[in-house]
C-alpha cells in the first residue's frame, strides 16, 4: 500500500492524445488567459492610478481583480506547458502548492464578494452613515479579514488533505489538482476527517450567502421606493454588476460540486470545472466595466497616459 509520502508526483488529466489537438487546446486556453489577465490588470492599474477611484467600492474590486487575476494564473498555466510539451505530469509539491492556492483565492474571493454586499448594502440603505461606517481603515480591515479566512481554509484543507493515505493511484481525472478528485485515491473512509471539514466550510459559505441574499432584499427593497427614476437607475447600477459576478462564481461552483452523481461524467465534470475555475475570472472584469462610465473613463486615461510616453 502506497501513500502520499511516497508519492513523487501525479498525473493531470490531459484534454486530448494528438498534438493537433493539444496545440489547438493550448491555444484557447492561452486567448482565455490572455483575455483574463489584461483585463484584471487594467482594472487593477486604474483603480491604483486614478484618484478618482479611492472609494470603498472600487478598493474591494482592485482585491477582486487581484484575487481573480491569481487564481487562474495558478491553474491554466500548468495546464498550458503540460499541452504544449505533450505531458501530464505534475511534482507531488507542485500539486500541493495548487490545493493551498485554489482554496486560499476562492475563499478568499468568496469572503470578498460577501464584504462588497455589506458595501452595497450600507451605500444605498445607510447613504448618511457611509462615511463613518466605511472608511478606510474598516475597508482594510475587510479585505485583511477576506484574505485571512482564504488562508486559513487553505491551511486546512491542504494540511488534511495531503496526510490522507493515497492508495489508488496517482492519477487525478482534472486539468489542476483539486482536492474531490484527490480524496477519490484516498483509502477507503480515510478521506472522513476532509469531509467534516468540508461540512464545516459548506457551513459557513452557506452562511455567507444567505448575508448576500438578506443584504440583497433590504438592497432591492429601499430602491423600489426611490421615486426619481435616475436615483434607482444610479442604484441598480452600483449593484447590478456585483449580483451578475456572485451569481456567476455560485451557480458555476455549486452545480459543479452539488450535481447529482447520476449526471456526473469526467467530461462534464471538466466541463464545470472551466466554467467555475476559468469563465468568472475572465468575464468579472467585462461585467464591471460594461456600464461602469468611471471605470470606463479611467481605462481612456490610462491607455491615453501610454499613448503620450510611447510618443
Amino acid at each position: 500500500m502506497s501513500n502520499s509520502s511516497s508519492l513523487n508526483g501525479f498525473l493531470l488529466l490531459t484534454l486530448a492524445v494528438t498534438p493537433e489537438l493539444q496545440l489547438l487546446h493550448f491555444s484557447f486556453f492561452l486567448g482565455i488567459y490572455l483575455a483574463a489577465v489584461v483585463g484584471n490588470a487594467l482594472i487593477i492599474t486604474a483603480v491604483a492610478c486614478d484618484h478618482h477611484l479611492h472609494t470603498p467600492m472600487y478598493f474591494f474590486l482592485l482585491n477582486l481583480s487581484l484575487l481573480d487575476l491569481s487564481s487562474i494564473s495558478t491553474t491554466v498555466p500548468k495546464f498550458m506547458a503540460n499541452s504544449l510539451w505533450n505531458t501530464r505530469a505534475i511534482s507531488y509539491s507542485g500539486c500541493a502548492a495548487q490545493v493551498f492556492l485554489v482554496v486560499f483565492l476562492f475563499s478568499a474571493e468568496y469572503s470578498l464578494l460577501t464584504v462588497m454586499a455589506y458595501d452595497r448594502y450600507v451605500a444605498i440603505c445607510k447613504p448618511l452613515h457611509y462615511g463613518t461606517i466605511m472608511d478606510s481603515r474598516a475597508c482594510v480591515r475587510m479585505a485583511a479579514a477576506a484574505w485571512a479566512s482564504g488562508f486559513l481554509c487553505a491551511v486546512l484543507h491542504t494540511a488534511n488533505t495531503f496526510s490522507i493515505p493515497l492508495c489508488q493511484g496517482n492519477t487525478v481525472d482534472q486539468f489542476f489538482c483539486e482536492i474531490p478528485q484527490i480524496l477519490k485515491l484516498s483509502c477507503s473512509d480515510s478521506y472522513l476527517r476532509e469531509v467534516g471539514i468540508t461540512g464545516v466550510g459548506a457551513c459557513l459559505m452557506f452562511g455567507c450567502f444567505i448575508f448576500i441574499v438578506l443584504s440583497y432584499v433590504q438592497i432591492f427593497t429601499v430602491v423600489l421606493r426611490i421615486p426619481a427614476e435616475h436615483g434607482r437607475h444610479k442604484a441598480f447600477s452600483m449593484c447590478l454588476p456585483h449580483l451578475a459576478v456572485v451569481s456567476l462564481f455560485l451557480s458555476t461552483g455549486l452545480f459543479a460540486y452539488l450535481k447529482p452523481p447520476s449526471v456526473s461524467s469526467p467530461a462534464l465534470d471538466l466541463v464545470l470545472t472551466v466554467l467555475y475555475s476559468v469563465v468568472p475570472q475572465t468575464m468579472n472584469p467585462l461585467i464591471y466595466s460594461m456600464r461602469n462610465k468611471e471605470l470606463q473613463e479611467a481605462v481612456r486615461k490610462l491607455f491615453q497616459l501610454v499613448l503620450v510616453q510611447q510618443q
